[in-house]
């Protein structure tokens, strides 16, 4: 039944001479989970080893350095530039190798995009010294961001000689064989995202007027250079492949498609096996860095990868937030031959080997908040918000088991509150989950309706809570007795963050609301603060919205509010952190004109770096207002009032005013089961807010308590 559902992904293929067991293949992602010296540890063999069981047919590495440390990346990048990196690599084949799958090593030196030789005082490698970078991508940093990434101080140039660039050759052509005497399967050539031999590829890097520069032929004869000396390096017999921007988004003069497929013809005929296609972008502008490398538009690189597939007799590799089910028809179409994943597979790296069971329901969904790739803009190891395991599987070969089944109670149904219930359900305790509203979601309901990309994160929660053994009583206050007359042995508290009104003036006039006052009138329910600020139109919709289901339905619901929304046509949302901002994207959406004001000096704390970049460009583009580091801030009848940052006084017309602020953990729920004897574990904003992420992780290691208590 599965291979019939996926019966083009899940066929075997060939990349030259490797085969392999389905067309799923792990993208090479920097993760930063090396050891100090650029060698490949426990930390990465475990991450790849989960990938090999899950099921995927290769694993390419992260960009693994050819030069290292010249050329470096990433605090924590993987090497191959030495001898002494073959036995830790050895070490990763052999774990993958026993799970089926693949290996491969991506080919790499930083060039353009090697901050950390910046920070060690060693020039960057080039073809031409580049023009500044321009836009407005630092905008979206908030200060400590800011701090981490602008460490590396301000960067020298080395603009490769013929000598050099020989030099270079010699190195890539070293590190294949490395990765052969490792037991690798194939090596890709990173050719693109800005690299060296992408800013060889570029007009826009690449000014040169010799045999390296001016005509494409010229501009990709580094490159392929690169992939003949690999190619003699290795032999016939052993994949090697290229991956290539097929356009630069949003540079003038950089790479075009025209440009790509005159490569792609090169390389091809240098003795590449595929190609794997991706697109760049200026540098310098927010939302392009999630709008061509790490997608946030589904099937970006799609036609491009069609397009080079039409010039070229040999596999393309294809990636780009594409859904299993749209890759199986590419393939059969002949659009591309197999399938590059990133995000989904960090996510949940059992994902082959659940659309080969047919299990695809169970499939952990990528939630798309770029909180993986953010990571590594401030120097840190990658992480993922929805997989909270990923990247210290080595720390967890071994986790608590529980000794004894244990009656457990949950109280509260938002993530973190569903995610520590499996967790423990799995485990074999006996648990109760305790929801005080009509159903399960908590606040990842409204984050869904705002953001709908998190609607897939809710559905698989609820999912899994129902089909185990989970007992759940919603509608229902768990109090010390009732969990005394059920013999709870250990409490986890998931109730959430507390959400007050800060003290600004004139919050408690009529048309003011609260978040909680917006999520609760999105999603139909009542409440008393909501009585006296909205009509008796607006209360009957809401209550016959909540009495026929419709207000569950949150697709619904999206879709209705483009039509009907209680609120005015000038909406000023005072708070301008993730909900503030989501809030004000979801309003601007449906036609009203909103301003978000904030006194915090750089707006979207809460959201990823990378997501924050792509909203407040998008924002700006809709014709918000944007205002941070407002003061004294006030609400009058129809406006908000505020001092500007540049001192100047501000009055901006509102018929509704939202405050999205004030939000805070809480702890008197968890401390009132604790003064009543009860081992108790805190989970989500309860400990402070955390979002999506805080809440998985912490589930993950209060279940871990429960078992080792």
């Amino acid at each position: 039944m599965a291979i019939a559902a996926y019966p083009n992904l899940l066929a075997p293929g060939r990349i030259g001479a490797m085969e392999l067991r389905n067309r799923m293949i792990v993208t090479a992602m920097g993760v930063n989970f090396g050891e100090d010296d650029g060698g490949s540890g426990e930390r990465v063999l475990h991450y790849h080893e989960a990938q090999a069981r899950g099921g995927v047919a290769l694993i390419i590495s992260g960009a693994c350095g050819v030069a290292y440390p010249v050329g470096q990346v990433q605090p924590w990048q993987v090497a191959i530039s030495d001898d002494r990196y073959i036995p830790g690599l050895r070490k990763v084949v052999d774990a993958v190798h026993k799970h089926g799958a693949k290996f491969a090593v991506q080919l790499h030196q930083g060039g353009l995009v090697a901050g950390d030789d910046t920070r060690a005082g060693r020039p960057q490698w080039c073809p031409s010294v580049p023009e500044p970078m321009k836009g407005d991508f630092v905008d979206g940093f908030l200060l400590p961001e800011l701090q981490a990434f602008a460490s590396a101080g301000m960067p020298s140039y080395k603009v490769l000689t013929h000598e050099d660039i020989q030099v270079v050759v010699g190195q890539y052509a070293a590190g294949a064989r490395r990765a052969k005497e490792a037991g690798c399967d194939g090596v890709e050539i990173h050719g693109g995202h800005g690299y060296l031999l992408s800013s060889f590829l570029s007009p826009k890097t690449n000014t040169r007027s010799d045999e390296y520069g001016g005509s494409t032929e010229n501009r990709s004869r580094f490159l392929v250079e690169v992939v003949r000396a690999v190619r003699a390096a290795v032999g016939p017999d052993f994949a090697v492949w290229v991956k290539l921007d097929s356009r630069e988004v949003g540079k003038e003069g950089g790479i075009t498609l025209e440009h790509a497929k005159v490569t792609a013809r090169l390389v091809e005929d240098a003795g590449a096996d595929a190609i794997t296609v991706s697109s760049y972008h200026d540098t310098g502008q927010g939302k392009l860095h999630s709008a061509s490398n790490i997608p946030h538009e589904p099937n970006w690189n799609l036609p491009a990868a069609q397009a080079i597939r039409e010039v070229v007799s040999i596999p393309v590799i294809a990636s780009g937030r594409v859904e299993p089910e749209h890759a199986d028809k590419e393939i059969a179409a002949g659009h591309f031959d197999f399938l590059a994943m990133g995000r989904k597979l960090l996510a949940d790296p059992e994902l082959p080997k659940k659309l080969a069971e047919g299990r695809e329901d169970e499939v952990r969904p990528c939630v798309y908040c770029y909180t993986c790739v953010s990571k590594i803009y401030t120097l840190e190891a990658t992480c993922c918000a929805v997989h909270p395991e990923l990247g210290i599987e080595y720390l967890r070969l071994d986790p608590p088991k529980p000794q004894a089944a244990k009656r457990v109670a949950v109280i509260g149904g938002g993530p973190g509150g569903m995610e520590a219930a499996r967790r423990l359900a799995r485990d074999g305790h006996q648990v109760t989950l305790f929801e005080k509203s009509d159903r399960l979601g908590g606040t990842l309901r409204f984050a869904s309706l705002a953001y709908a990309a998190n609607e897939g994160l809710l559905d698989w929660l609820r999912a899994r809570v129902e089909e185990s053994s989970v007992q759940v009583r919603l509608s229902s206050e768990a109090t010390p007795a009732v969990l005394a007359e059920l013999r709870i042995e250990e409490v986890v508290v998931a109730t959430g963050a507390r959400r007050d009104m800060p003290a600004i003036s004139g919050s408690d006039l009529p048309h003011v609301f609260s978040g909680d006052d917006m999520r609760r009138m999105m999603l139909g329910e009542n409440s008393e603060s909501l009585a006296g600020k909205t009509s008796l139109l607006t209360r009957i919709a809401t209550k016959a919205g909540a009495a026929t289901g419709l207000t569950a339905n949150l697709d619904f619901v999206r879709k209705a509010t483009r039509t009907w929304m209680p609120l005015g046509d000038r909406v000023v949302i005072i708070g301008g952190e993730l909900v503030g901002l989501e809030l004000a994207e979801f309003l601007a959406e449906r036609g009203r004109s909103v301003t978000v004001v904030d006194d915090q000096p750089r707006l979207g704390a809460g959201l990823t770096l990378v997501r924050r970049l792509r909203l407040l460009t998008e924002l700006r583009e809709h014709g918000l207002g944007l205002h941070a580091g407002a003061k004294e801030i006030r609400i009058e009848a129809g406006r908000v009032c505020f001092t500007a940052k540049d001192g100047s006084a501000q009055s901006v017309d509102a018929d509704h005013v939202i405050v999205a602020k004030g939000a805070a953990g809480d702890l008197s729920q968890a401390e009132a089961f604790r003064a009543a004897g009860f081992r108790v574990h805190e989970v989500g904003d309860c400990r402070g807010v955390g979002y999506i992420e805080g809440a998985m992780r912490s589930a993950m290691e209060a279940a871990d308590a429960v078992n080792a208590a």
